[in-house]
């Protein structure tokens, strides 16, 4: 019974059975002032956003507590970072000056992976953009608060002094490369060494380069430029006071500082039918979107890129999000059977941007993504361990009322 209870309960979050959206429109005018009444509930210090339709963008919204807020405003996107540095990633792949499956040690001259109880020859770029190299620092960066102290690349690697609190800050193989998905915020910092080693520049420089001036993306950066300081977003902490603005070392990993406007350039990227000078092929930007690990028998994340709804066979809901301390938090869907989609960009709030993107995919397709679920897992268990607490009690009232029976059977 506890095994039908918790199965019944895992289809009914999987399948958006009990949950209930913050709106039920869908027209992009609705569906955005649906979302201004839902920041009057709770703190969200500044805020930009878009929809896309039919691979246009079709509606803005901006929010700010103080300083306004515009499509050209300078925000830090935390690990959405990530899906961007992959597509820099792959366009070395597609230049054949990477490849996916070699040993990551070809390539690297200025740190190597520490020794450890498996084979880190297989330690690919391929696993180190799927989370699948065995790494298991599970970083999580928090970043310097001031710029003179951040670490080299180097030594990052070796021992993150700004890991998020409770993780060693080790890049280390810690489990069988390939067996299973797990987040590595480290793999990215090491991919961002292997980019720097074979381009020859810095990451930043690369990426501004070979990314950012094709798509016209002019106010997107990973390593801090003062020049922007004007245009930077206010940050402040969840009780609504100013925070800090952070460093990193760990650029391709949660770093990027980009607007609005520039994402919306990126999404266009995608978009197959646009005009726009690309940077990467529409192969390598499929491969992109293709499983590459799975959680819990579903497809979670492709190179560098979530898998957050299946719309179509083979066909996913793709993009990133990103989240950090003092608050950010950015999200980024693409649908690639309508070219639909939405981004979200957000401080103050650690989870606003994903929850309004979660369930502008489920309002559109019906489907529960990735981040829903695993925002609802907390609601999981403890309705499996009530249910399961009511079923051994009914089964325990049963038995007594049962051998009651008995004995008064028994004495008559």
């Amino acid at each position: 019974m506890i095994l039908i209870w918790t199965a019944v309960i895992f289809l009914g979050i999987d399948k958006g059975w009990w949950h209930t959206p913050f709106t039920e429109q869908k027209e992009s005018t609705k569906f955005i002032k649906s979302v201004q009444k839902e920041l009057k509930k709770e703190f969200v210090g500044s805020m930009a956003m878009v929809i896309f339709k039919n691979g246009a963008p079709v509606i803005e919204s901006f929010h700010s507590k103080n300083t306004s807020v515009d499509r050209n405003t300078v925000f830090q996107v935390a690990s959405l970072s990530k899906f961007v540095s992959a597509i820099g990633v792959m366009r070395l792949v597609q230049e054949g000056k990477l490849e996916l499956d070699v040993p990551v040690s070809n390539y690297l001259k200025r740190w190597q992976l520490p020794p450890s109880s498996f084979d880190n020859n297989k330690v690919t770029v391929r696993r180190l953009l799927s989370h699948t190299a065995g790494l298991t620092d599970g970083l999580g960066y928090s970043g310097f608060e001031k710029l003179k102290d951040v670490q080299s690349l180097e030594s990052s690697l070796t021992k993150a002094k700004d890991a998020d609190l409770g993780k060693n800050g080790s890049t280390q193989v810690g489990i069988l490369p390939g067996r299973e998905w797990r987040y590595s915020g480290g793999g990215f910092t090491l991919l961002q060494l292997i980019v720097e080693e074979v381009s020859g520049q810095s990451f930043d420089q690369y990426m501004r380069t070979e990314i950012f001036a094709p798509l016209r993306m002019q106010s997107s950066f990973y390593q801090w430029d003062e020049k922007f300081r004007n245009k930077l977003c206010n940050f402040y902490n969840a009780d609504g006071s100013k925070a800090p603005h952070f460093y990193y070392t760990s650029l391709a990993a949660t770093s990027l500082y980009t607007t609005l406007n520039d994402l919306e350039k990126l999404f266009t990227l995608f978009d197959e039918e646009q005009s726009t000078l690309k940077p990467l092929l529409p192969k390598y930007q499929r491969m992109m979107w293709q499983v590459e690990a799975s959680k819990l028998g579903a497809p979670i994340y492709g190179l560098g890129t979530f898998l957050f709804a299946e719309v179509d066979k083979g066909q996913f809901v793709i993009g990133h999000d990103g989240q950090s301390n003092p608050p950010i938090n950015t999200a980024f869907r693409y649908n690639p059977t309508n070219r639909d989609g939405i981004i979200v960009l957000t401080t103050g709030s650690s989870d606003f941007a994903t929850r309004i993107a979660s369930d502008w995919v489920f309002i559109n397709t019906g489907k529960v993504d990735t981040l829903l679920f695993a925002m609802q897992q907390s609601n999981m268990t403890q309705l499996v361990i009530i249910g399961s607490i009511l079923i051994i009690l009914l089964i325990i009232t049963y038995i007594r009322f049962k051998n009651l029976v008995a004995n008064i059977i028994t004495q008559n």
